[in-house]
């Protein structure tokens, strides 16, 4: 039987990419001259560090800039607040991986309002959709592309 996962993961390499690019574009920039701003990538989160959370709000646009060239879906992005500290305005950004369970619970619930004859199972961060024929699988394709979700989703070891 044809099936497929549907996951929503992020390319840590390309995420590190963009933050190299918007620290080197932070760098050179005339507004930031003399100002101690940078962004420093742990794992999956960035901390952003400037003197203002104005600045703060500046470089992230430049950093949402860069994701979104290097084909890295900002809706994985989940901004912290700012902490401002003396002379210092910090932010903490965590890159989300992964269908948490209320969204793929939510996912679930989606397609069997929609009676497709396919049967979706939640297999820990992702989900696999199986079914009778590829077009029910493609339909399933085609409606999660249109909802409009909070998480960005990839539809993977697709199966005949």
């Amino acid at each position: 039987m044809p099936s497929f996962d549907i996951v929503s993961e992020v390319e840590l390499p390309e995420v590190r990419n963009a933050v190299d690019q918007a620290s080197r574009e932070v760098g050179t920039r005339f507004d930031f001259k003399g100002v101690d701003a940078s962004f420093e990538l742990n794992d999956a989160d960035i901390t952003v560090t400037a003197e203002s959370d104005f600045q703060i709000q500046q470089m992230m646009e430049i950093l949402k800039g860069k994701l979104v060239k290097r084909n890295v879906d900002i809706k994985s992005m989940e901004e912290g607040d700012i902490v401002e500290t003396g002379k210092k305005a910090t932010m903490k950004v965590v890159i989300k991986q992964g269908i948490e369970a209320d969204m793929a619970r939510k996912i679930v619930k989606m397609i069997k309002d929609k009676k497709m004859k396919v049967q979706t199972a939640i297999q820990g961060e992702k989900l696999r959709v199986t079914g009778k024929k590829r077009d029910d699988l493609q339909e399933v394709i085609a409606m999660l592309r249109e909802a409009k979700l909070d998480i960005p989703l990839q539809f993977d070891n697709f199966r005949d």
